[in-house]
């Protein structure tokens, strides 16, 4: 899969995306140096197109890795999604623990999925012909909805039942809880898209056409 400016385009904006919803992660957890805002606002769209541009670099030799580029900068704008909403609710109320948690980080992972579905679907697999946009949601919102689930629950778990190591505090410990929360429901939403959603290989690993 041959890399374009189009990708390198899009790729930066998604960037863009990104550092605009790291920013109330870091107001969250106490950074209020403006340098630091600038690095990560500025900074990441760069790192997304050269996250792109490795994967097609690399794929001289593993052809898949192009289209893993493109998957790992959608990875990450849907973690800075996920995550800055659920730090901009927390932050209003002060919600770090507890079951309410559990319904404060709904709509951060529910806007990432949807967010998910579409840059994954236009972006980074290819949609075979005549195959609405639409016609995978019923078993993506299966899949997710499950990886919700176990998202949720993770969190509630180690607020609520797990006592921060190291005198971290309960905001640090919330965004602990996410990543692992998180790196969980990754697994089983790949195993879900991969043998469910987008079953076919040729959506996950497109033929190279002999020239």
């Amino acid at each position: 899969m041959e890399i374009t400016k189009k990708d390198y385009s899009i790729a930066f904006w998604a960037g863009v995306l990104t550092g605009l919803f790291a920013v109330p992660i870091l107001l969250n957890v106490g950074v209020r140096e403006p340098l630091a805002f600038l690095m990560v606002i500025g900074g990441v769209p760069f790192l997304w197109v050269a996250g792109v541009w490795f994967g097609g670099f690399l794929s001289r030799w593993l052809p898949f890795m192009a289209q893993f580029g493109k998957y790992a900068a959608v990875g990450f704008l849907n973690a800075a999604i996920d995550f800055g909403i659920l730090n901009a609710i927390s932050m209003a109320p002060g919600v770090t623990a507890g079951f309410v948690v559990g319904g404060v980080n709904i709509p951060g992972f529910s806007v990432a999925v949807f967010n998910s579905y579409l840059w994954n679907r236009l972006w980074t697999f290819r949609q075979p012909e005549g195959e609405g946009l639409f016609d995978d949601v019923p078993k993506f919102l299966l899949v997710t909805g499950i990886g919700l689930a176990i998202n949720s629950g993770v969190v509630v778990l180690f607020t609520t039942y797990i006592t921060p190591f190291f005198g971290i505090t309960s905001v640090a410990w919330l965004n602990v809880a996410k990543v692992i929360a998180s790196a969980t429901s990754l697994l089983w939403n790949f195993l879900g898209y991969k043998f469910v959603v987008f079953k076919d290989e040729q959506r996950i690993v497109p033929k190279v056409q002999a020239q």
